[in-house]
């Protein structure tokens, strides 16, 4: 990808814009991952962070690539599977490849939501879906699923007796423990119905790098937890993973065929896998 980091002004168009009801002072994950995806909607305390985070952790912004890779790979073979909605849950700032993009080439009945609590992703999202009344953006805590899957615009568009694909990508790491990630991947599984699909990516606890970042992430946003492949495979439980299971990104069903030896340590970082519940 082209390397944009070491010219935050050319790539700084919120800088003379006020926002509000946001503090421009508190990083926020989603324009953080906008950054290193070499976005534009991203402040300079969101900058200090992902250069924080590449320091500890050079390459990581191609991570972040292969993070939006599996995406678009992961909502294909969804498609393929029959699902014909999607709620993504912490779904972050519009990049290219969107949920409701990749589903809609192939399915164009397919209803999308989006969920996240950053008031720039509802007013990006906005403006991306005003011609398309098959996908919306809310505004809402996917810590508190009742009130996210009680929300009228949701249940405008999805019907809860029809299978769904719950998207958690890259957002369950930032619930810290004390929040009780794995009761909240639960507490959403049992209220969608059987047929729905789990996808899931987290980041994996690899040691010193790993360690190094979440160093980073807990001092400035206060979240980012590196979690062992066992705890990581437990959001699975009871449900039907598909092959090959539960794996590091750029190994889940690639497009052409990768040696998992070749694999720099910096795409080692995730593991994402996708089941059904029966």
């Amino acid at each position: 990808m082209p390397d944009t980091h070491d010219a935050p002004d050319a790539r700084d168009p919120l800088e003379n814009w006020t926002p509000t009801g946001i503090d421009v002072t508190v990083p926020s994950i989603a324009r953080i991952y906008d950054y290193l995806l070499g976005g534009k909607d991203n402040f300079a305390v969101d900058r200090d962070v992902a250069t924080q985070l590449l320091g500890a952790a050079p390459g990581l912004d191609e991570a972040a690539v292969s993070h939006r890779a599996i995406l678009a790979r992961g909502v294909r073979f969804l498609v393929d599977q029959g699902v014909r909605q999607f709620v993504d849950l912490g779904s972050g700032l519009p990049s290219a490849q969107n949920t409701h993009q990749v589903a809609q080439a192939t399915a164009p009945d397919t209803r999308v939501v989006y969920v996240d609590n950053d008031p720039i992703v509802l007013a990006h999202g906005r403006a991306l879906l005003a011609e398309n009344d098959r996908t919306t953006v809310i505004t809402a805590d996917m810590r508190d699923p009742v009130g996210v899957l009680a929300h009228p615009d949701l249940n405008r568009l999805v019907a809860m007796d029809q299978p769904i694909g719950l998207m958690l990508l890259g957002v369950i790491h930032h619930i810290n423990d004390d929040e009780d990630p794995s009761g909240l991947v639960k507490r959403y599984l049992d209220a969608l119905p059987s047929g729905s699909w789990l996808f899931l990516t987290h980041f994996l606890a690899v040691g010193a790098e790993s360690e190094a970042l979440e160093r980073v992430m807990q001092g400035s946003h206060k979240t980012g937890r590196f979690r062992t492949r066992e705890e990581i495979e437990g959001y699975f439980a009871g449900l039907e993973l598909a092959d090959p299971g539960v794996v590091y990104l750029d190994l889940w069903r690639p497009d052409e065929p990768l040696d998992a030896d070749s694999l720099p340590q910096n795409r080692r970082l995730v593991l994402g896998g996708i089941a059904r519940k029966p």
